[in-house]
């Protein structure tokens, strides 16, 4: 962690390893997927520790408290130390994971055998 006091969002993101690439944090902002503080930003707003992020994330939505600053992208542990996500984000994300789970239609393991496929044409006419 560097001892500046702000950053970029969109490399604040990307050094936070909420996405792989800076162009993908710069298009998500750009996208509007990206808040600070409750407000739609630009790549270039500076971050600041104590600010409050949403992130929506394909179906993923994180929201979070910038803890520290870095401009760099580092191993995984140091990233999770500049962020602390709220619990109710935490529970509504494991909610949703759960809820795809549980969705999730069972795909056929094997192609059907000779009966089931009779009975296929069968239903078909």
């Amino acid at each position: 962690m560097n001892d500046k006091q702000s950053v970029r969002a969109d490399k604040w993101l990307w050094a936070a390893r909420f996405f792989k690439t800076r162009s993908l944090a710069t298009e998500a902002v750009n996208g509007g997927k990206v808040h600070l503080n409750g407000v739609r930003i630009k790549p270039a707003r500076a971050v600041r520790t104590g600010d409050r992020l949403q992130i929506k994330k394909g179906e993923q939505r994180f929201e979070i408290t910038v803890t520290g600053i870095s401009e760099r992208r580092g191993p995984a542990e140091v990233a999770r130390t500049l962020y602390v996500e709220s619990e109710e984000s935490i529970r509504a994300r494991q909610q949703a994971r759960e809820e795809r789970r549980l969705m999730a239609s069972p795909e056929p393991s094997r192609r059907p055998d000779k009966r089931s496929r009779r009975q296929i044409r069968r239903l078909k006419g």
